[in-house]
């Protein structure tokens, strides 16, 4: 391999214009349509919070019944993640993929015949074990075709479906609950779960279309492409620490990203699930209004996503943007439960917090993938995805819980925050010079 395109898999020298092309290229075919199955993904997993507000004044709910519900659905996850990751590394991400969405967009849309507790806890297991793969797939997908130095900025683009989900989709919810409540018999909440889970199953299919397995298979890439492209993974995977997947569960290094990965999702699934509670607790009312105010933390989240990422890649530093982003979410979550009464400090408090919870999602995963490549990418990455998303359980069941008992969110608020704060300190066990590339 010649000189030139050593470095230029390491990153040293400033990439030649055909590079770049060859790379825009590549990022404008496959980050579209990935950002848009998982901005479906992701409102199909949280659009539960908006279901809440009318759904358990209908079905007598209590806080810590809606709060299991929401969180069990990271159990089925849990179980069946790394499998499905494996598979997804053997049969392609095309096929893969297109199976996932398909099938938890049914399902997702059958929430809306939920009656009992167990049938919601039911059908939320089913939905975990529907999705479950997706995420850590599409790391893992991206990783075949990005170096490490291009990584987090698409990384950032794909997770930005996360805050563009809430920025669209919360507006969207509002209006789905207030216009259509009492269409046809049915609650406004049974029209939200059925009618937001029909896209996954149109962009299933459009997947197995549109969505190439690997470089080589990029019928729309040129030869020459191809031949650079996959020049910069090939000379990377020299530097990737050799893993079985036996030896990627005795890694202590895995367990500590899993560590740091359960702090960060318990701060953003606070986000995801609560905010729409958290708004209401505010002071407002109509489902409409507490939609479009939702909007703003989104928003302000997806800016701060893109921009922190694509600095982190332009200095190749990693640690001190993730831990930074942990803290700003944390002083975010404080901000709004001690000042849950004030309107206007809550809403700067959900803003800072989704800002910062958000944004550690794309951050975080420029660190594994710079060090694990092949099977053993495979198995990792949904290790730690799949075992710090038990935060996902964990974080709605005990603030729902705490609720419960205290009757506020405060508790539950300052645990979380708190959580965010030991990730942050948690990361500066990882050696720089391993993932600051």
């Amino acid at each position: 391999m010649s000189e030139s395109l050593t470095q230029g898999a390491i990153g040293t020298p400033a990439a030649d214009a055909s590079e770049d092309a060859a790379y825009r290229k590549a990022a404008w075919r496959i980050l579209p349509l990935l950002l848009l199955c998982y901005l479906v993904a992701y409102l199909d997993r949280v659009n539960v919070g908006f279901a809440k507000l009318q759904m358990s004044d209908d079905l007598h709910f209590s806080e810590a019944v809606y709060g299991l519900g929401a969180g069990i659905f990271f159990i089925a996850y849990f179980l069946v993640e790394i499998p499905s990751n494996l598979i997804l590394h053997r049969v392609g991400a095309r096929l893969w993929i297109a199976r996932i969405m398909i099938s938890w967009g049914v399902i997702s849309s059958c929430m809306a015949f939920v009656t009992t507790p167990m049938s919601f806890y039911i059908m939320r297991f089913l939905l975990g074990l529907a999705e479950a793969g997706f995420y850590p797939g599409v790391i893992l997908y991206l990783s075949y075709w990005f170096p490490t130095h291009r990584r987090g900025k698409m990384f950032a683009l794909f997770a930005s479906a996360v805050p563009l989900s809430g920025l669209v989709g919360a507006p969207l919810s509002g209006w789905i609950m207030a216009v259509f409540d009492g269409a046809h018999g049915w609650a406004g909440w049974k029209w939200l779960f059925f009618i937001e889970g029909l896209p996954s199953v149109a962009i299933g299919i459009l997947v197995i279309f549109c969505l190439s397995d690997r470089i080589s298979h990029a019928g729309w890439l040129t030869q020459e492409q191809k031949t650079l492209l996959q020049s910069r993974i090939d000379a990377e995977s020299h530097t990737h620490e050799a893993h079985s997947v036996r030896d990627v569960f005795r890694q202590p290094r895995i367990w500590l990203l899993t560590a740091i990965y359960f702090c960060m999702i318990a701060g953003f699934y606070t986000v995801g699930f609560w905010l729409p509670t958290l708004v209401r607790q505010a002071g407002v009312t109509d489902v409409l209004h507490i939609g479009l105010l939702t909007a703003i933390p989104y928003g302000a989240a997806v800016a701060t996503m893109l921009l922190v990422s694509r600095h982190a890649d332009k200095v190749r530093e990693r640690r001190w943007h993730l831990a930074l982003t942990a803290i700003v979410g944390a002083i975010g979550l404080i901000i709004s439960a001690t000042w849950s009464s004030s309107f206007t400090m809550s809403m700067i408090g959900l803003t800072l917090a989704a800002m910062g919870a958000l944004s550690t999602l794309p951050l975080f995963w420029s660190l594994p993938t710079a060090f694990l490549g092949g099977t053993a990418a495979a198995a990792g990455i949904a290790l730690i995805n799949s075992c710090g998303n038990l935060a996902g359980f964990v974080s709605p069941y005990l603030i729902g819980f705490l609720k419960d008992m205290t009757q506020s969110t405060t508790i539950g608020l300052y645990v979380m925050a708190g959580a965010l704060i030991l990730g942050s300190v948690l990361i500066f066990r990882i050696p720089a010079k391993l993932v600051n590339r």
